[in-house]
């Protein structure tokens, strides 16, 4: 049994649906005897945007400073066993196998959802492999996520809060971060990045009442850019380092974070050396990814630039704005496909103006995919110079021929689209 067939036999025994609750995760921790209480040193992280690439730069400084390092982290973008890496390596097809049939014996029939038991999977698998660390990332909010379920965490950090999932978390700000904010644990360290001002009040409020010690960017921690490096500061240290492997400005402030949080787990654990080592060798796919292989890449003409970000979300529609600006020396171009459950308006709003043209497309075996004709409806309506495509194919063919030079093409707006493509499936 590979993974395909893992996942199709977790989705048709376990729902894929969004119950935010613990005591189905709990019930069936206990009945496995509490793997989780049995994990090395947890760091755990909740927030909008950036918990991946705080996760995935953790990762690369601890495995450069030799540490053996358990990953939990959703959704995949290609392969189920992205999600779970143990002790270093992706989890094999039939330790997955294995695992999954001794939690569904125990769980004996009882509703439980995908994630969850996905999450006691992991849990299981962890507590079973001795390791230095374990990084945990939330599914979705904090307080009810199935992640949610440790004693006493070693650090929780916090990345950037923003509106995403809001059929689940609400359209209140302080909702959303009251419910992210609730993975901190009494005298456990709490990592937070810059915050927009409600987002940070709340935090501080709970944190006041939860008894967490606060490290806030700007006040505990910082970091800038130095021409072609960055200096970090964290509570135990100053250095400078190269810039980071990973595409964008927003990546230097991840990379201070997982920094912060491995300094507030074991001052000195990760030498400077480590440090460097990490910046250049991560990576976390499908994030302001150049492609430089596959179907695509091989329709575009020299001098031409492929790249691909998962980004779905107001905050991330900001984020590739900005990283647009950084990319004046070439015409830029998107391609565009989304779920029906996100913002396409507020997500497009701060792009179009960045791009000389885009063309929508629908992402291939997803029913939820907004049709591209609103896509370039909405587009429109906010001035874009824009068309539909009928694949991806198309919209790469298209807009090399728009183009009399060469420029930089990115495809964007679903996690779901970027496995597709990094897949090879389109």
């Amino acid at each position: 049994m590979n993974s395909s067939d893992i996942i199709d036999r977790l989705k048709r025994h376990h729902p894929k649906v969004i119950d935010l609750s613990l005591e189905r995760i709990e019930r069936l921790l206990s009945d496995l005897n509490n793997p989780e209480k049995k994990l090395s040193p947890v760091i755990h992280v909740a927030g909008t945007n950036g918990k991946g690439s705080v996760i995935a730069f953790m990762r690369s400084f601890a495995e450069a400073a030799g540490l053996k390092v358990h990953v939990y982290t959703s959704p995949h973008l290609v392969d189920f066993k992205e999600r779970i890496r143990v002790a270093g390596d992706l989890i094999t097809d039939a330790a997955l196998g294995e695992l999954l049939d001794e939690c569904e014996v125990v769980n004996k029939g009882l509703p439980i959802t995908f994630f969850e038991i996905t999450t006691a999977l992991a849990f299981l698998a962890f507590s079973r492999t001795p390791a230095d660390l374990c990084l945990l990332e939330t599914g979705l909010g904090g307080r009810l996520d199935a992640t949610n379920v440790l004693d006493q965490p070693a650090v929780t950090a916090l990345t950037p809060i923003s509106f995403d999932h809001m059929g689940f978390l609400g359209e209140d700000l302080n909702v959303i971060a009251a419910e992210k904010a609730a993975i901190m644990r009494r005298h456990v360290p709490a990592v937070v990045s810059a915050q927009k001002p409600v987002a940070e009040v709340v935090i501080r409020e709970a944190s006041k009442n939860i008894g967490s010690q606060l490290l806030v960017q700007a006040s505990e921690w910082r970091m800038e850019r130095i021409a072609e490096a960055i200096r970090i500061e964290t509570p135990h240290r100053s250095l400078i380092v190269p810039l980071p492997g990973l595409t964008g400005r927003h990546q230097i402030q991840n990379a201070a974070q997982a920094l912060t949080c491995l300094d507030a787990w074991r001052p000195g654990v990760i030498p400077d050396i480590a440090v460097a080592d990490g910046l250049r060798a991560v990576r976390w796919p499908g994030r302001l990814q150049r492609l430089s292989s596959g179907p695509l890449v091989d329709r575009i003409s020299e001098g031409w630039e492929l790249w691909l970000d998962g980004g779905h979300n107001p905050a991330a529609g900001e984020v590739l704005a900005a990283q647009a600006v950084e990319w004046c020396d070439k015409p830029f171009f998107g391609i565009w496909g989304m779920m029906s459950s996100k913002d396409p308006d507020s997500f497009i709003t701060p792009l179009l103006s960045h791009m000389a043209a885009l063309r929508t497309v629908a992402i291939p075996g997803e029913a939820a995919s907004i049709n591209p004709a609103a896509l370039a409806g909405i587009a429109r309506r906010h001035g874009g110079n824009v068309q539909m495509a009928s694949s991806l194919h198309r919209a790469v063919d298209d807009l090399v021929s728009f183009s009399g030079t060469p420029g930089r093409i990115l495809i964007f707006g679903s996690l779901y689209l970027a496995g597709e493509v990094l897949g090879g499936n389109v």
